[in-house]
Order: structure tokens, then sequence, then C-alpha cells
């Protein structure tokens, strides 16, 4: 049984930057979940994170280490996109609840071989998809429910930047780099949550076609474009890149209304912008705590023993899009 007060322990994989950055302070300012344990190959990085963060528990220099650590209840794995598979299923095995950086794997079958690992163990998975813990992703999903755009007829999603990094894990093939996988799958992610948002339950709604442009350099696409068309009629345009101007932006067009949403997958203030016929009108964004939010509503899953906001029947969908895209680029 739960103690009110009982926090769950996580143990980091890896020193990454996204882990330092972003998730190891949100799980500091989160009110349900403590940083017990990191691991890191590099004792350079360990002595850096000790610095950083002197709340961690305890360090370990070996990843299966800390997966037989006791005291951790759970993990976060930032590892690069090839390695989610291997150290989610090790971490399930080690009976470790799994909080995994998107794209959750680099196929569909990866990911069904991780949930299998998680049911088999019994123990909670969920994608760490951040965006969908902000106030503007709420208000899109409100406004979506409301039924105000009418019957949703186009989404556009675009999430592109300029990596000017040579270095970057984004341009390495054998790590699952590319733009696809690195930012494209927010956009895969946010068309289903709109194609769901008409009917037939979390990740259910799938296209039955798909076209696609892309540019390739280095052996990962640095430009990916999609054109997925769904049964309902609804047609969903998706962009991504790596070479371009920084472009976070969606629109969603429905026989009433359109309503646009800039800088969809971030956490800052700002509005979205609904148009119907000659009205144009804003509505508020508020600036969110989206790791935290996260961190905190999947330590509130594992505690409570229920599923976490994001279900796993969407990160699968969202995977075997991405697979078919990736075939119809070759």
């Amino acid at each position: 049984m739960q103690t009110p007060d009982r926090k769950l322990r996580f143990g980091v994989l890896g020193y990454a930057r996204i882990a330092r950055v972003s998730l190891i302070p949100a799980i500091l300012r989160s009110s349900n979940a403590v940083v017990q344990a990191l691991a890191s190959r590099s004792a350079e990085k360990l002595t850096e994170a000790r610095a950083q963060f002197p709340d961690i528990v305890r360090t370990h220099g070996d990843y299966d280490e800390l997966l037989r650590d006791p005291e951790v209840d759970a993990v976060y794995i930032p590892l690069p996109n090839a390695n989610h598979r291997e150290w989610t299923i090790r971490a399930a095995e080690n009976g470790k609840h799994v909080l995994c950086e998107k794209p959750i794997a680099l196929d569909a079958g990866e990911a069904r071989d991780m949930i299998a690992a998680a049911d088999a163990n019994r123990v909670t998975l969920m994608e760490a998809f951040m965006y969908r813990y902000t106030d503007r992703t709420r208000q899109v999903r409100e406004v979506l429910r409301s039924g105000v755009l009418g019957e949703v007829k186009f989404v556009e999603a675009s999430f592109r930047f300029l990596l000017n990094n040579p270095a970057s894990i984004k341009l390495r093939p054998e790590l699952g780099g590319g733009a696809l996988y690195d930012v494209g799958c927010y956009a895969v992610n946010f068309a289903g949550m709109v194609a769901d948002a008409r009917g037939g339950g979390e990740g259910v709604a799938r296209p039955e076609s798909v076209a696609v442009q892309s540019v390739r350099g280095g052996g990962v696409d640095q430009i990916f474009s999609g054109l997925l068309r769904y049964p309902s009629g609804l047609v969903a345009a998706l962009h991504c890149g790596f070479n371009a101007h920084m472009r976070i932006a969606a629109e969603i067009v429905g026989t009433e209304g359109v309503l646009e949403v800039p800088d969809t997958f971030l956490d800052t203030a700002g509005a979205l912008t609904l148009t119907r016929g000659d009205e144009r009108r804003e509505i508020p964004v508020a600036a969110s705590d989206r790791y935290r939010l996260e961190v905190e509503d999947f330590a509130d899953a594992v505690l409570h023993g229920r599923p976490p906001q994001l279900a796993l029947a969407e990160t699968l969908r969202n995977m075997e899009v991405l697979d078919r895209l990736f075939a119809a680029a070759r």
C-alpha cells in the first residue's frame, strides 16, 4: 500500500543533455519523485553530475549496476534512440518502471518488444512526449472536443531547426539519427491526436495512405515531409528538418473554423487563434512546466497503479506511422 508521502525513486541512465538540462531538474522540482541514482560510463560526467546535482543520492559507473539497485523504482532513459529497446527491456526485467525518451524505439517491432517486456514484468512504460503536458496542448484538445471547428478536414504541423553541430548524435544513422526520428515524431503524434479527436479512442486513427518527400545527407534525413490521408477524409501534412530556420507551428482546419497553434510543442505562454467566418479571437495559453508535469503524471501512475496520460496505444500507433513514412521514402 502506498503512503501519502511516498515518492517514486528515479534512476537516470546516462548524463545526456536532456537529462541534465530538463529531466533531472524536473524530477527535483516534482512533488512525488526524487533522483535516487544516476549512471554514466564517463567518470568525468559523474563528477560533473555530483557537483551540479548534490541531491542525487548515488552514482553508478555502469548501467546494469543501477538497474540492480534495490532502491531505484523507475528509470528515465535519455540514451540514443538505437539503445532504447535494449535498456528498456533490461530495466523491465529488473522490475523497474520506465520513462523512455521519444521516439520510444527505431520501429514498431522494437516498440512491441518493449511493451511486451513491460507487461510481462508488470511495470509501467511511458514515452516521454513532454508537449502533451502543456496548457497549449490542453487548449487544443478542448477546442477539438468542443466541435467549434466543425468536421476537421486538414491538419498541418511543422517542427524544424538549424542544426549547427556536425558531431551531434542526431546526425549519426547508427544511433537512430535523422529529422523524422528527432522532431518529426512530434508532428506525427500531433496529427494522431487530432485524428483521434474525431472519435474511436486513443491511438485508433491510422492513415490509409502516405506520401513523402525527403532530402538525405550523411546517412540521415535532413528534411522530411509527409502527407497522410485518413479513412475519415482528414488529410495531414507534416514537416520536419535540421537544415533551416526554426519553425514550430500547426494549423487545424475544419468546416466551421480554423485553429492556429504557434509554438505547438513548446511550453511558453502565448495564444491560439480561432477563426470562424469573419470572427477571429485569441485563446490565451499559460506557460507550463511541461517536464515536471510529465514526471508527476508518470510517478502518480506508478504509485497509484493507473495508466499514465499518454497511452501505449498512441505510442505504438506513432511508431507504425513512422515505419510507413520511412518505407515510403525508400
